[in-house]
């Protein structure tokens, strides 16, 4: 059975920057969740970070690969430099997916460590750009297929493709 890596706050533990959970109940993660398939994990916490802490941002919006390059950090709306707790998320979150044979993920659009399709734009004014988080984009860059919460059909055809 294909395990699917999936963001804790997705399904209802409170590891936002806010202390809060964003809880889906969405059926298809909710049948995942049943079938045993889905392996909770918060990158940023598990990257060294507290709950709460300052909301962070990637500088210009830049994305989650320039983040990886070295070319953009991610600061805290303190001004804190959290680049090294995001990488060390990033890379704990390969490292259960390699070792649990995790190809696929369901993780938080907009999160600086998770989105898919689009992250805040480093202003902190709640303007979303195009990019990818900093989890997300070292995943896809080892064939791990991530899907935003907001894209669960299309995951779930992913998913019937890996287990044909």
């Amino acid at each position: 059975m294909e395990k699917i890596l999936v963001s804790a706050c997705l399904m209802g533990r409170k590891v936002r920057y806010d202390g809060g959970a964003k809880t889906s109940s969405d059926a298809w993660l909710a049948g995942w969740r049943e079938e045993g398939r889905l392996v909770p994990f918060c990158p940023e916490v598990e990257g060294g970070l507290p709950i709460p802490r300052p909301a962070a941002e990637i500088e210009g919006g830049a994305g989650g690969a320039a983040v990886l390059s070295g070319t953009a950090r991610v600061l805290a709306t303190d001004g804190s430099d959290v680049t090294a707790e995001f990488l060390a998320g990033a890379r704990a979150a390969l490292a259960v997916a390699r070792s649990q044979g995790i190809r696929m993920a369901v993780l938080k659009e907009g999160s600086p460590s998770c989105g898919a399709l689009s992250i805040y734009d480093g202003s902190f004014q709640g303007r979303r750009a195009p990019g990818q988080g900093v989890t997300t984009a070292l995943l896809e860059q080892h064939g791990i297929r991530v899907f935003s919460e907001e894209r669960l059909p299309e995951a779930a055809g992913y998913l019937r493709t890996l287990e044909t």
